[in-house]
Parts: C-alpha cells; sequence; structure tokens
C-alpha cells in the first residue's frame, strides 16, 4: 500500500510545510534511536518526553521526513543536507492523533478483518492463541508484545500496508475511555471480551467500574459484527447484551456457543475438555496450563469459527499450542526443578487462578511460589494482597518468597495466618534479593511458581534460577 505525503497531509488534516506532496513515505517511526534510513519519523509528545527534540536524529540517521505539531520547536532539523533533498515536514495539531488517523486509514484501506481482543486477563494468550488457529487457511497478522495502547495498536495497524486477511489485535487499558478510542481506531468486524478482573483497580472505584471501561468494546458496531464473550463473567455477561451486532458466547461448565465440558485438569501437561460448538463437537487437548487458559482457547475457538476454520484443524492447532514469553511458560531445569514462568505480570485473579493449577499439580518433591507485589491496585491492595497469601496457604505450598512492599509483606503474612510455616516464608524487597532466597532454598524435584507485576522484575528470578541450576 502506498503512502504519500499528500496523502498523510489529508487524512490527518494536516499541512505540507515542506517537501512534495507526491513522496511516498516508508515505514513510520515513532523511536529516533531505531529508524531506518527512509523512515519517517512521528515526533511524539507525552507526559515525560518530546519527539521534537530527536527531529535532528532522526534526519541525521536518514528519515525521509517528519510529522510535527510545531515547526518552531526544532529550528534546522529539517534543513537539506548535501546531496539529500530536504526532508518532508508535515505539521499537524497533535501528533499523536495524527498518528492514529493513518492507521486508521490503512487499516481501512488494507481490506483486511480486524480482531480485537480486550479484557483484564488473558489477551496475549487469546491474540496468540487465535492468531495460530487463524493461520491455518488465512495470512494473519498480530501486534507484537503489549503494543496495545493509544500509541501502540496505530504502529500496529500500519503494518497492514502488506494487506493480510486477518489482523489479530489486544486493546489495553487503564483508564475509562482509552478502549472506546482503540476501536474507534481498529474499527474491528469482530470483537472479544474476555473478562472482567481486578487489574489496575487502583484506577477505578471498583470491579464493576472496570466493567463500565471494558464495555466500551461495545460501542457502534455495524449490524455483522460479532462480539465473542465470556459467558462465565457475569460482569461481561450483564453488559453484552447492549452490543447491537452478533453476540457469541463462550464458556467452561456453562451454556455456551463454545462450550467446555467434562474437563479434565491435568497438572502440568495441561487441560483437556468436550468442545461442542454450532458446528460440532470435538475432544480437544492443549499443553496450556489451568482453567484460565483453556477460557482462552475457548475465545480463540469462537474467533477461528467466524473465518470458516476447521474444527479439525482448531483441534490439531491446540496440542501444540506454546505460552508466550513469561507467560505461564514450562522451563524445565535439571534436578526435576520445574519452574511455571508466569513472571510477566500478575494480578489478583490470575494469581488466584496460577495457585489453583499449582495446587492441582502432582508428582512434584515440594511446590514453592516467588510472588512479587501486584501493582495499580490503589487502596484495594492490601486486601488483595492479603486474599492471595490465604490462597497460597490453601496451595499447599512448601515455600513463599514474596518480593516487593507493604502489600507484598501483607500477602507473605496472610500465608503465615492461614496456616503455612513462617520458617518456609520469606519477604524481600527486590527481585535479586528474591532469587538469593530461592536459590538457597529450592531442592531437586520442586515445583517453583514465578509471578508478579511487571515492574516487580521476578523475570530476574527466573533467569537466574535458569543460570543456577543449568
Amino acid at each position: 500500500m502506498v503512502l504519500t505525503a499528500g496523502g498523510i497531509a489529508a487524512v490527518t488534516r494536516g499541512r505540507i510545510v515542506q517537501g512534495d506532496p507526491e513522496s511516498r513515505i516508508g515505514p513510520v517511526s515513532i523511536d529516533s534511536r531505531t529508524l531506518s534510513s527512509g523512515d519517517f519519523f512521528v515526533a511524539i509528545r507525552g507526559d515525560r518526553f518530546d519527539g521534537h527534540r530527536f527531529v535532528s536524529e532522526a534526519v541525521a540517521r536518514g528519515a525521509i521526513g517528519a510529522m510535527v505539531a510545531e515547526v518552531s520547536a526544532m529550528p534546522g532539523a529539517l534543513d537539506a543536507e548535501p546531496r539529500r533533498p530536504a526532508p518532508i515536514v508535515i505539521q499537524v495539531e497533535d501528533t499523536t492523533g495524527g498518528l492514529q488517523d493513518i492507521a486508521r486509514d490503512v487499516r481501512r484501506r488494507s481490506g483486511s478483518r480486524v480482531v480485537a481482543i480486550t479484557g483484564s486477563a488473558g489477551k496475549t494468550t487469546t491474540k496468540e492463541v487465535a492468531a495460530e488457529f487463524l493461520a491455518t487457511r488465512h495470512r494473519v497478522f498480530r501486534n507484537k508484545g503489549n503494543l496495545n495502547n493509544h500509541i501502540g495498536l496505530p504502529l500496529s495497524l500500519l503494518e497492514l500496508r502488506a494487506r493480510p486477511d486477518v489482523a489479530v489485535v489486544e486493546l489495553g487499558m487503564n483508564h475509562p475511555g482509552e478502549i472506546r478510542t482503540l476501536v474507534g481506531i481498529a474499527e474491528p468486524e469482530v470483537r472479544v471480551w474476555t473478562n472482567v478482573g481486578d487489574a489496575h483497580l487502583g484506577f477505578f472505584e471498583s470491579a464493576d467500574a472496570i466493567g463500565d471501561a471494558k464495555a466500551e468494546i461495545l460501542e457502534a458496531p455495524r449490524a455483522s459484527d460479532v462480539l465473542v464473550a465470556n459467558a462465565n463473567d457475569p460482569r461481561v455477561m450483564s453488559r453484552a447484551g447492549a452490543f447491537s451486532g452478533r453476540l457469541v458466547t463462550f464458556g467452561v461448565d456453562t451454556p455456551a456457543d463454545v462450550e467446555a465440558s467434562r474437563v479434565e485438569h491435568r497438572g502440568l501437561e495441561g487441560t483437556a475438555a468436550n468442545v461442542r460448538t454450532p458446528v460440532g463437537e470435538v475432544w480437544l487437548e492443549t499443553p496450556l496450563l489451568g482453567t484460565g487458559n483453556l477460557a482462552n482457547v475457548l475465545a480463540a475457538i469462537a474467533v477461528a469459527l467466524q473465518f470458516d476454520v476447521p474444527l479439525e484443524q482448531i483441534s490439531d492447532g491446540a496440542r501444540s499450542l506454546r505460552p508466550a514469553y513469561h507467560r505461564g511458560e514450562l522451563v524445565r531445569l535439571p534436578g526435576g526443578i520445574t519452574v511455571i514462568d508466569d513472571s510477566y505480570n500478575s494480578s489478583p485473579s490470575a494469581l488466584t487462578r496460577a495457585l489453583e493449577t499449582v495446587a492441582a499439580a502432582t508428582g512434584s518433591a515440594r511446590k514453592a511460589a516467588v510472588l512479587g507485589e501486584m501493582l495499580e491496585l490503589g487502596a484495594h491492595a492490601e486486601r488483595l494482597h492479603q486474599e492471595c497469601g490465604r490462597a497460597a496457604a490453601a496451595a499447599g505450598l512448601d515455600l513463599l518468597v514474596t518480593v516487593g512492599g507493604d502489600a507484598a509483606r501483607a500477602l507473605s503474612e496472610a500465608a503465615i495466618a492461614a496456616g503455612m510455616r513462617r520458617q518456609s516464608v520469606w519477604h524481600t524487597a527486590t527481585s535479586d534479593e528474591a532469587a538469593d532466597v530461592a536459590l538457597r532454598h529450592i531442592r531437586p524435584g520442586d515445583l517453583v511458581l514465578v509471578k508478579g507485576s511487571r515492574g516487580i522484575g521476578t523475570d530476574r528470578v527466573v533467569e537466574r534460577l535458569k543460570v543456577e541450576f543449568a
């Protein structure tokens, strides 16, 4: 798909200050450090940074031009160099809005159908599993990592210049209004709502308020649009009726369009279930751990069926699924030590499900957990950490190491109050200290869960374990 300076100026309601309107625009970048020669630089402004300060660097690295809000903010930065044409300059009112306008235009012109996934937990896993199922029949794009906010999503949608059949993206949020903005950019034909949980509860009055914010995924559908919704989540289902498109539900042991029953929990070997769908039934086996991941797979099945992927191909693909990086990865180390690496992020509901998986696992000498503080819980932090401490004790842990501040300490104290021996519970301020404690106490044959909010860095514990027990 060709983008030109004139075309970008038109869709962003900007003006070309310098350069030929017919000039072709290459890849779009917001990072002057990583752009390549010929890229077009967008000078994004944020609370703690201003891309206008780096326009000179971008041009020096070979940027074909830049989108800016203020030309006067960088005198001389866009002057022509010897033997090079003058850089293109497009001035817009707001560069973030301009980036979003370009992405929306590319999305519309691409002809791709878009699947957009939101929820408090399971977005990335659902995205990856849906993309795997769809790729058996279609050319598929999926956004990388968690590029799911008001800047990351537009950058992802710009990749639709390659015109894939389907794009699978996730929509993240921690404040009201964000999902509405992202839906307006992505304009998805299929919307997926995995659940309403307690992640980011510090920014909201209650879980119901989170549900209201997530419900922005329902807004402004076309009559042909589809909502894939979690029948097990009452907050999702109480709001899903407002969707004016077509509703498709998924659920575990509950009536749904895509329904799992006769569930077999196989511990560290994954999960199996009978799955009934509108096009037939299948016995499904997946190595992904726990009921939460089974729900994610069901959501992905519901998506794949909208694109006519045969149920047999879905079942075959489920057997070879692998978790995303640091999201429930099973790491087997010498000496029979097994690590469940779920260190990418955490929330109370997600941690509770992970502890249930540990409780159901068999065959290990002992069970241990290194649990990082769960951030962005605000005034609810102490109470929710205490609840998770009681869940840790109920999971039958032989060793517990908590990481972080007062909230993480509250988790450890609650675990002791619920029956864990004080000698088996440790609290540390940092993940490096937690790794030291874990290395002193973990033994051959142990099962170790590592989980925490991204800002706590519990992935460092996993990496230390890999090195020390290699």
